[in-house]
């Protein structure tokens, strides 16, 4: 079992840690409001840092679940972040969705500095995280990925590596362009089926087990049709990722379209004063509105 620190407490890191408890491992973490840690510490056990840093200090392995590029640069480098702390060996696995040039600049000064770094950005959302089963793309070195893997499992249902430093980046953003896609598409059959008065839970209970499947047609038709979006992704954090999917794509040179038209959407349903909603809402666009 490793001595594990873990960085960040929101929705996903949470539960995230607790598990890394469950499954024998010693956890120290740390969390901005240090309120949320102190509450951790008390349901879980283990202990807290008050810095990055002082989490990291005794660390195998630092685990980190942060907002955005800004965010995770600050938690690792300076006097007070994570990098100060770690020792020689220790490995930084980020469960954040940032852009793949901040992890390759952050892998870039680990490697400097002795330190091995995992991108290893996650989906599942929050029931993923409570239950233990999220998607875990990495990229890095093969052995740095070969040390954390084991630790990861502790909340993965399944985990890859595929590819350098950047890979799970990379994936994540494939991975947010299915998603995003996907969303729409139930969001415009639904409302198709309010507008031709038929009863959308009859019609998914058959569509569903055919080809129109999905995970998000399964978790989401319900909630949906009942004009419920008070808990899930939200709408901001998806704006977030689909403006990392854009970028990178002029980068690289991809054509994203459709993603592109989806990401203005979400900003309707930002305008709307639905930011802080599951990303399910788009179908607020399409219906006649708040029942």
């Amino acid at each position: 079992m490793a001595n594990v620190a873990f960085l960040g407490l929101g929705v996903m890191g949470y539960p995230m840690a607790g598990h890394l408890v469950a499954k024998g491992h010693q956890v120290t973490v740390y969390n901005r409001s240090e309120s949320k840690a102190k509450a951790w510490v008390a349901e879980h056990g283990g202990g807290w840092g008050a810095t990055p840093r002082a989490a990291a200090e005794a660390a195998d392995f630092v685990m980190a679940c942060v907002g955005n590029d800004d965010d995770l640069r600050s938690i690792c480098l300076g006097p007070d972040g994570a990098f100060a702390g770690m020792k020689p060996g220790a490995v930084f696995v980020d469960h954040t969705t940032v852009s793949a040039q901040v992890t390759r600049e952050l892998a870039a000064v680990a490697a400097d500095q002795g330190k091995g770094f995992v991108d290893a950005p996650v989906s599942g959302g929050q029931a993923g995280a409570v239950n233990g089963v999220l998607s875990v793309m990495c990229g890095g070195p093969e052995a740095d990925y070969a040390r954390a893997e084991p630790v990861i499992a502790a909340y993965a249902r399944i985990c890859r590596r595929l590819g350098d430093s950047g890979a799970g980046q990379l994936a994540k953003m494939m991975n947010q362009i299915c998603i995003a896609g996907l969303v729409q598409g139930l969001a415009e059959a639904l409302a198709f089926g309010q507008k031709a008065g038929l009863d959308g839970e009859a019609v998914v209970e058959v569509i569903s087990q055919g080809a129109a499947g999905s995970w998000q047609m399964a978790n989401r038709h319900k909630t949906m049709l009942a004009d419920s979006f008070d808990f899930g992704f939200a709408v901001d954090w998806m704006r977030k990722d689909l403006g990392i999917c854009l970028a990178t794509a002029d980068e690289i040179g991809a054509s994203l379209p459709i993603t592109a038209l989806i990401d203005q959407f979400y900003k309707d349903v930002q305008l709307m004063g639905g930011g802080r909603n599951d990303t399910s809402s788009l179908i607020r666009r399409l219906s006649t509105g708040p029942k």
